[in-house]
This record gives C-alpha cells, sequence and structure tokens, in this order.
C-alpha cells in the first residue's frame, strides 16, 4: 500500500477531519500506522470504531482522479498553496486541474451574493478584471458575483475553488466556465470524485477561498449569506476584508454595509484594493510560514479522560478554555478529544470550539 493510498484512506474514514488528521501523522508518522492505531483510540474514547474504508476504495479514487486529468495535493508540498497551509484546519488534501501556481501568486478573494443585481455583476466583473493584471482572482464558481468574478479575471489568473467533486460541475450552467478553468486557471476541490454538493460542503469551501487569499472583497450580500461566512472566516485567519458599499434600500447591500461599519475596508476600484494587500515597504513581506503543526500529542490516564468528558457539553467551547479549567497539558488535553471525535462523541466548530455530540 502506498503512502498515497493510506493517507486517503486515513482522510475518507467517518470522524477524521483536517484537525484529527493532522494530530494522527504528529503522533504516528505515517498514515499506515495511524491506521493501525485507531481501533484503539476510538475504543479509549468510549464510542464505536470508525470504519476505514477498504484499500481498494482508496485505489479507485486514485484512478479516477487520474483519468479526470486531476492530480492531488497534500499539505506540505512544496506546490500546496502556502497561504492556505496556514490555517490550522488546512484541508490535508486537495484534487486540483490546471495551474497551481496561480494559487502561489498574491491573490483576492471576490465574492457575493447569488441572487445578484445586474450592476453588481458588471461591477464584480470590471474589478477582476483589473485585478488579475496583479493578483489571481478567487472564487467559489457560484451563480451571480462569483461567476462575474471568474469570467472578468479568466484571462489574467483565475481559481476556483468547488463545494463537489472536481467531476461534478455546479451549477449546470458553469459547466463550459468549470472547463474552461481547468484549462486556463486551477479548479480545486477538497471532496471525492463525483461528490455532489450539499449545504454542509459550502461553509468548508469558504475557508479555502478565504485561506488561498490574502484578502476578500465582498460585492454584494445579504446579512445571512455564505459570502459573510467567508469574510469572517478571513478575518479569523488574520486576512484582509474589504466591502463595496451599496443602496441602504437595497437589502443585497446590506451584508457588505455592515461589514464597513464593523471595520472592513470600503473599496470601490482595484487600486484600492491593491493597496490593502501591498506592503507599504517591500522588505517587510515575509516567506510563508511553515504549515501548521499541532503539539506532539501524550498518553492520558482514566482520571484525565473523566475530568474532560466532565468538561464537556452540548454548548461548543474553546480548546484554550477547556485546558484552562482541566488544568491539564495542552497535550494530554488534545489525546482525549482526539480519541472522543474518533469514537464519534466529539464535535469540532470554527474558532477552534468543540462539543459533544
Amino acid at each position: 500500500m502506498t503512502d498515497t493510498t493510506a493517507r486517503l484512506r486515513l482522510l475518507r474514514t467517518p470522524s477524521v477531519g483536517p484537525v484529527t488528521f493532522r494530530q494522527l501523522i504528529a503522533r504516528f508518522g505515517t498514515a499506515t500506522a495511524a491506521l493501525e492505531a485507531l481501533p484503539q483510540l476510538a475504543r479509549r474514547g468510549g464510542g464505536e470504531v470508525p470504519r476505514v474504508p477498504d484499500r481498494a476504495v482508496a485505489e479507485r479514487e486514485q484512478a479516477t482522479v487520474e483519468r479526470l486529468g486531476a492530480r492531488y495535493l497534500f499539505l506540505g508540498e512544496p506546490e500546496y498553496p502556502p497561504l492556505l497551509g496556514e490555517l490550522d484546519n488546512a484541508p490535508p488534501v486537495l484534487v486540483v486541474r490546471g495551474d497551481v501556481q496561480l494559487a502561489h501568486r498574491m491573490a483576492v478573494a471576490v465574492v457575493g451574493a447569488r441572487n445578484a443585481s445586474a450592476a453588481a455583476c458588471r461591477f464584480a466583473r470590471q474589478l477582476a478584471h483589473d485585478l488579475a493584471g496583479d493578483a489571481t482572482v478567487v472564487s467559489g464558481l457560484a451563480r451571480g458575483i462569483d461567476t462575474a468574478a471568474h469570467v472578468g479575471s479568466l484571462s489574467g489568473g483565475t481559481v476556483a475553488v468547488i463545494a463537489g467533486g472536481i467531476d461534478v460541475v455546479f451549477p449546470p450552467e458553469n459547466a463550459e466556465l468549470q472547463e474552461r478553468i481547468a484549462n486556463e486557471g486551477l479548479l480545486v476541490a477538497e471532496m471525492p470524485p463525483g461528490t455532489e454538493p450539499r449545504a454542509r460542503h459550502f461553509p468548508y469551501r469558504n475557508r479555502i477561498i478565504a485561506g488561498i487569499a490574502g484578502g476578500t472583497v465582498v460585492v454584494e450580500a445579504a446579512p445571512k449569506s455564505g459570502s459573510l461566512i467567508t469574510a469572517r472566516l478571513a478575518a479569523e485567519a488574520g486576512r484582509e476584508v474589504m466591502a463595496v458599499p451599496g443602496s441602504p434600500l437595497d437589502p443585497r447591500a446590506q451584508g457588505c454595509n455592515l461589514l464597513i461599519r464593523e471595520g472592513a475596508t470600503l473599496v470601490q476600484s482595484a487600486s484600492d484594493v491593491l493597496e490593502q494587500l501591498r506592503p507599504l515597504d517591500p522588505r517587510s513581506v515575509r516567506s510563508p510560514a511553515d504549515p501548521f503543526s499541532p503539539a506532539p500529542l501524550e498518553d492520558a490516564s482514566d482520571a484525565d479522560r473523566r475530568r474532560l468528558t466532565d468538561l464537556l457539553g452540548p454548548v461548543p467551547v474553546g480548546v484554550d478554555e477547556i485546558i484552562r479549567q482541566a488544568r491539564l497539558p495542552p497535550p494530554v488535553v488534545q489525546t482525549v478529544l482526539l480519541e472522543l471525535e474518533l469514537a464519534g462523541r466529539l464535535e469540532r466548530h470554527a474558532g477552534g470550539r468543540v462539543s459533544l455530540r
């Protein structure tokens, strides 16, 4: 069994998310060793042993990716998008088609409403076109603003992050555009080939959009929309958040106006966006940070497990707060949380929070 096959089997195992995957690799060194340790860890967590996909399933996925003209990018490899690798929940593997170097340039995410106004779509298309000469434009290939941003930046460099598999087109009317991006830009997916996009997949996609880019521009968005989720994720990652102001009479502009009120930078042109992303002094540019590496795990006692389980409940709470209240070393806490997650008893939330299922 190749290392790629072992890593895919580990990644496709239920209850193994990005954080858990990296903790397992950090502790056991290889995916093969981590797979062997899964049953014991799950039993310590007090739940059922997760069902690991067969080797044949992983090998079929590899064959499908190759047949589609795509390939894998694993976290830590030189071609993996450097800014994305700085996130603590960065995807351990991406499936990509196209020019991966586009994700190594200065990048700007342009996102907004699916039911955007004609004026907003025109603005997004022009903004993306003007940005593409200096930066890669990243978006989610959805209807409305996303589509306009990709169309405007296709000739200069665009990255489309999709919620389903690399071979699944959504929305259907973007089939031709998706294929053009795969051939002329970069198409990125986290889910395995053949995966139809579901509602729960879009927040995962949004974190990739925000993670690849140094800044996110919201062109038009309602107060409760996926675009604002992308903006929040960008802010949590320490990236620039920008918004285009709109009429207070248009509900589709309320999200952008709210972002500006809360501190997002007001932008009206590509030069405004680039001004936020370019350092005042080129010498202040630092090299991309090494990918996040979790602290090595340590074995926990039964008493430690009981103490931590008693502190957890259905309400999400920060891991740092759990460490403070438990008064245990962080590696011990992370070990117990890992065991609970593998047992299907723990759920991870944004912002480094966890809760019991």
